[in-house]
């Protein structure tokens, strides 16, 4: 199912949560949702779910306006963060309670909705579990109930609000690759909120960050994270240090003092340089190098990471160091900054 949102605008009172956000959502397509707390991805969701009505805007579900088709005649398939199972209810009876109560003249046959709950429970890895309670589970066999709840109904899109935020990261890990596959299998238009930046990226066809209630960047995982448009989505999609400048005729300026820099964007007045760890490498104190003095070093997954002050020390920027290099804390070293970007003020 095709999806598009139009200058969706959405106020609660005083405050603005959604301020003209326009979505072209493709048939098929898993879409991440990402954001800070107070973004406006949740209000988004609800849109789209029906479950909020925009102050402004359309709501479109292929040719058909759905801005004011109701919630229940949407056919969409919404997942919780809490899972919001019925405790009282076998997972079977969680499973088949959407087909149970449809109107009686869209209501499956009682051996049709056995034969749907046990193909879920397959299809969601559960089939020996089907009889027993909620309390039972874990909470990763909660949320798979909770999808198969959502897709009896055989939706036309899948909502997913924060779908693994109460689990801890293992189960989270292998709860996000299960979901990919599935998506892969069912082939429905998913579309899941989140504010985990690696979630988003691992799991999603594309990627639409939103900030303030605004539309930041919407892109392909790559998009997103190689060529970000604007500050913010540099900054919080990945780890990022960054470093007020000056341009001069082509070169970079920090406290005064040029320095050497690869760089992208535009490198006129004022701005600030953002640099990944990945593309800072640390070298002796020498001329055309970025000066900074280590500040800690601490190990990582991948490897070591160094804190370095920069210049007068106002600033702190982060690099990647290599397991057997060695620093010590107060060294004066030189900065060689092979990839950044450059935005203006």
């Amino acid at each position: 199912m095709h999806i598009r949102t139009i200058d969706i605008a959405k106020d609660f009172g005083r405050t603005s949560a959604l301020r003209g956000v326009s979505l072209d959502i493709k048939d098929g397509e898993l879409l991440a949702l990402l954001g800070p707390s107070g973004s406006g991805k949740t209000t988004l969701l609800r849109v789209i779910a029906g479950l909020e009505t925009p102050n402004v805007g359309k709501v479109f579900f292929g040719e058909e306006d759905a801005t004011a088709v109701p919630v229940q005649k949407r056919r969409i398939g919404f997942v919780f963060q809490n899972y919001a199972l019925f405790k009282h209810m076998s997972v079977r009876d969680n499973i088949a309670y959407g087909l149970r109560v449809l109107p009686r003249s869209e209501q499956p046959s009682k051996i049709e909705i056995r034969k749907r709950v046990q193909d879920l429970l397959g299809l969601v890895q559960l089939s020996e579990i089907g009889d027993r309670y909620p309390r039972q589970l874990s909470g990763g066999q909660q949320q798979r109930v909770a999808l198969a709840r959502a897709l009896a109904v055989e939706p036309r899109v899948l909502l997913l609000d924060e779908p693994f935020g109460a689990l801890d990261a293992k189960v989270r890990k292998d709860l996000r690759r299960w979901l990919r596959e599935l998506h892969d299998r069912t082939g429905h238009t998913t579309v899941f909120v989140t504010h985990d930046q690696e979630e988003a990226l691992e799991l999603a066809d594309r990627v639409a960050i939103l900030n303030a209630g605004k539309l930041e960047q919407i892109g392909s995982t790559d998009e997103i994270y190689d060529n970000p448009a604007s500050p913010f989505v540099m900054s919080f999609v990945g780890d990022t240090s960054s470093i007020p400048i000056e341009c001069d005729a082509g070169r970079l300026l920090h406290e005064g003092r040029a320095f050497e820099a690869k760089f992208e964007g535009s490198c006129q007045g004022r701005g600030r340089l953002y640099i990944r760890p990945k593309d800072i490498v640390i070298t002796e104190a020498a001329p055309g190098r970025l000066p900074g003095t280590i500040l800690n070093v601490h190990r990582t997954a991948a490897g070591h990471r160094a804190q370095i002050a920069v210049g007068v020390g106002h600033i702190v920027v982060e690099a990647e160091v290599d397991l057997d290099k060695k620093l010590v804390i107060g060294d004066r070293v030189g900065l060689r900054i092979d990839n950044g970007r450059v935005f203006v003020d």
